[in-house]
């Protein structure tokens, strides 16, 4: 695998010798102060364009940062599903490369950066031939942060935990393993997501960022939470779905009374407790059906 080092060099070196293009920045992982390096981070580069047309016209032009493994137009895939796109001014090519490397490249012209430039505080200016590119602070993830919840987001995030939980009952009884699934691993897993990051908003002040769908939750979880948290995924055995489940509602409860006691916000106890009963009673149906 190519280092960083050549990467930057190959990106900024295609850039530099390009006239059509004027400035290139960084968004994302790799401009994130806070995340620890890796080799499978992507290159999220935007090359501020002068027009798209002739890197449009002949798109073999981006072999020369590597050869394909799988390449994705995210651009040409809307238009051919009929939604409106503007090639004029912006196209993006996902690319990752036989060694291992992933460059996402966007491509926009000047008026379409200086809309969006500011926009996003994981921004690093890399190169810059006219002077175009705003100031703009030192990168943060400060808008990645996790927000506190109101009292109502609270509220109803318990409430759509323990409702959505009928569904996933009712399939698994009814022998529905991709409907009870979904719903498991949809709606209340994303409950779970939301009660866990204000967990671990409270234990640090709001202050950082957990990640896209949780990736950084064995970083701020305690081992004892992050092992059941672990414990609430399932394979494709109802018995141990089931355990699962239950797994789940006992790490939903035991953040969300945390979550609760800090904020000063008042947990719906008989919410929880008829929701255990309905499922358990759910739950012997359909292990004495199995059995």
């Amino acid at each position: 695998m190519r280092s960083e080092k050549e990467m930057m060099e190959l990106i900024l070196g295609v850039a530099e010798s390009d006239e059509h293009v004027r400035a290139v920045y960084m968004n994302g992982s790799r401009a994130n102060p806070n995340i620890t390096k890796d080799a499978y981070q992507d290159y999220d580069i935007v090359y501020v364009v002068t027009e798209t047309r002739s890197f449009l016209e002949d798109k073999d032009w981006i072999s020369v940062f590597g050869e394909l493994a799988i390449c994705q137009e995210p651009d040409k895939i809307d238009s051919v599903l009929g939604k409106e796109v503007d090639f004029n001014n912006s196209y993006t090519w996902l690319m990752l490369f036989k060694d291992g490397n992933r460059i996402d490249l966007h491509i926009q012209t000047k008026d379409t950066v200086l809309e969006e430039y500011t926009g996003d505080r994981l921004t690093v200016p890399l190169l810059d031939k006219d002077n175009i590119l705003p100031a703009i602070p030192e990168p943060s993830d400060i808008d990645y942060w996790i927000r506190k919840p109101t009292e109502p987001e609270y509220s109803s995030c318990c409430n759509e935990f323990w409702w959505c939980l009928n569904n996933v009952a009712k399939g698994i009884e009814r022998d529905q393993l991709a409907y009870a699934m979904w719903m498991y691993n949809s709606p209340v897993r994303e409950m779970l997501h939301k009660m866990i990051d204000w967990y671990i908003g409270i234990n640090t002040n709001f202050r950082v960022s957990v990640g896209y769908k949780g990736k950084y939750y064995k970083k701020y979880l305690p081992d004892d939470l992050y092992n059941m948290y672990v414990s609430t995924y399932s394979d494709g055995d109802y018995s141990h779905l089931w355990t699962a489940v239950f797994t789940a509602c006992d790490l939903f409860r035991k953040t969300a009374l945390i979550v609760a006691e800090h904020l000063g916000y008042i947990y719906n106890c008989d919410e929880d407790a008829n929701m255990m009963e309905y499922l358990s009673q759910i739950r012997s149906i359909s292990q004495t059906v199995s059995g």
